[in-house]
Parts: C-alpha cells; structure tokens; sequence
C-alpha cells in the first residue's frame, strides 16, 4: 500500500513488488466507428462476426441437403464403353490441367503437387505478402491481382474441361444424344451416305460405330466444315473417303446439315 507523492489520502494498492496497480481496467480498443477499417478487437469483436456468417452459412446448407435429394446418375453398367469419367465440377479445372503435356506423364508431379502448392501457398500468404491497412481493391495492387489471377487461371480451365469433354461425349462411338431422330432416311442424301459406306462406320441411324456419332452434326460444323471434313479427313477418317460426284458430295453435305437436334 502507499499514498500519492501529491499529499491527498487516496491510497494506491500495489500487487506485490511489482508495482502494478490491483485496480487496473482492462483496455479496450477506441470505437471502431471512430476509425473505420483500422482498429477492431479481434476477440470477441471479430472472431464473433466471423462464427456468426459461419453458422448462417451452415444452416442454410444443411437446409438446402436436407431439402434437396442429391442428384444421382445412371447406374454404374461395365459394359457401357462410352462412358466418360469426369470429377465434380469443383475439380475440373485440375483435371484439365493434367491434360497439358508439361504437367502429365513424366511431368505428373508439376502439375498434381507443384503448380497446385504454389497457388494455393500465395493464397494463404497474402496476409503477410501484404500488410497493408486498406480495404479497397484498387489500393491493395497485390492481394488483388493475386486473386484475380487465381480467378481467371480456374474459371478458364474449368471452362475447357467441360468444352472439351462435350466434345469428347459427342465423338464417342455409340454414344447417343438426347435426341436421336435421323431426318430424310428416304431422301437421295441418305442413299449417297449408303452407297460411300460412311454407314459403316457412323451406322444406319447416324449412332456411330467405329467413327463418331453424326447424330446432331448440323449444330456442330457448317457446311465449310462438313466438306473440308470430307476432301481432307479428320481423326480416324482418312482423306478421299468419298467418291462421289461434287453434286452428290453437295447433297450428302446437305442432307447431313438438316440432322439437328432440338
């Protein structure tokens, strides 16, 4: 105990030898309204709206499960051979990037472990690559662009990875689309695709057997495409598979424009 060098009476408790006031008040951070985006008590202040937006958040997931019935697909059949395997669309864009010669093969570990980890090792640096006291974008140049990169990097290769599987689905032999009507099966374009023995290899009713499926192709190609298609060959078709006349090639080009879907 001990009194103010001043002269009043008012007594000072002191906690042992250390002459810490026993009456001291805790400090609390000034208003946060007083400084807006420079001073808040990261506990409770902070962390409480955080496991607040965390739990709203959770809620209303757990709702939308229990609300909604996964989506389930066809059963799993080990004679269906056109199937194609693809993960979950939050994967897609690191199942594309295992489609890239420099990041597949010999190469696997760059682009399952390598570019992966770098990516997301930025992104958990940010904090401390920068320190900055702004909040806006425009004034934080580098978590921004790191970001923005990031963004773009996984919206472009998700983006090729369903484009490219499309295209895969459409080329695969007996696979077939939603709509499989054939258009003009009595008309001379269908003859001319018999008499090339193009049936052969995309079948009577344009389902593909040893070639891909011509099911919808005037979605696909143009009539350019088509006939390029036809003089120069493409994958597994050899070029000069046609030997009809140029009239005959133009009808068979138009007969197979008219297979559309809906």
């Amino acid at each position: 105990m001990a009194h103010h060098s001043n002269g009043n009476d008012k007594q000072v408790h002191y906690v042992g030898d250390s002459r810490v006031r026993a009456d001291r008040k805790k400090l609390y951070p000034k208003d946060y309204a007083e400084f807006p985006g420079k001073t808040e008590a990261f506990f409770p202040d902070f962390l409480l709206k955080e496991w607040m937006v965390a739990a709203v958040f959770l809620v209303g997931f757990m709702t939308l499960v229990m609300s909604e019935e996964p989506p389930l697909g066809e059963l799993a059949d080990p004679t269906n051979t056109s199937f194609l395997p693809v993960p979950d669309w939050y994967f897609l864009f690191l199942y594309q990037l295992l489609k890239y010669k420099w990041a597949s093969g010999p190469f696997v570990v760059i682009g399952t472990v390598l570019l992966p980890g770098i990516a997301f090792l930025a992104l958990m640096l940010v904090p401390w690559l920068d320190r900055s006291k702004e909040r806006r974008p425009l004034k934080r140049p580098m978590a921004t662009g790191i970001m923005i990169v990031t963004l773009i990097a996984i919206c472009a290769l998700t983006w090729a990875a369903e484009y490219q599987h499309e295209l895969q689905s459409e080329s695969v032999p007996g696979r077939k689309p939603n709509d499989t009507t054939v258009i003009g099966l009595n008309e001379q374009g269908y003859r001319i695709y018999q008499k090339n023995a193009c049936i052969k290899c995309h079948g009577d009713h344009l389902q593909g057997l040893n070639g891909p499926s011509l099911l919808g192709v005037g979605n696909r190609l143009t009539h350019d495409q088509i006939n390029h298609i036809i003089d120069h060959g493409r994958g597994a078709m050899p070029a000069g598979m046609f030997q009809g006349s140029p009239a005959e090639k133009q009808v068979l080009i138009n007969w197979l424009l008219q297979q559309k879907q809906k």
